[in-house]
């Protein structure tokens, strides 16, 4: 990976050169790069898939039962926010 070098010109401010540099790093694309590779996951397998959506659908249907028949109101299934 080729770095990106950025040289001051005369009479330039630090904080120009700065923002150069930081709009050929943007540029570049190596930011998403290392945002991808930060927080990379490794592909399920068909069947764990499979599963894991089967899964979200027993879910969804046990949700939408409870709801209709009164046993539970939707604001319980609703995650709260952090503060």
């Amino acid at each position: 990976m080729a770095q990106i070098e950025v040289k001051r010109k005369k009479g330039e401010s630090f904080d120009a050169m700065l923002r150069r540099w930081s709009k050929r790093v943007m540029q570049s694309g190596k930011i998403l790069d290392a945002r991808s590779n930060l927080f990379f996951e490794r592909k399920l397998s068909k069947s764990k898939r499979k599963g894991k959506k089967l899964r979200g659908q027993q879910i969804a249907e046990e949700r939408s039962y409870l709801i209709r028949s009164g046993k539970a109101k939707v604001e319980d299934f609703r995650q709260k926010r952090r503060r």
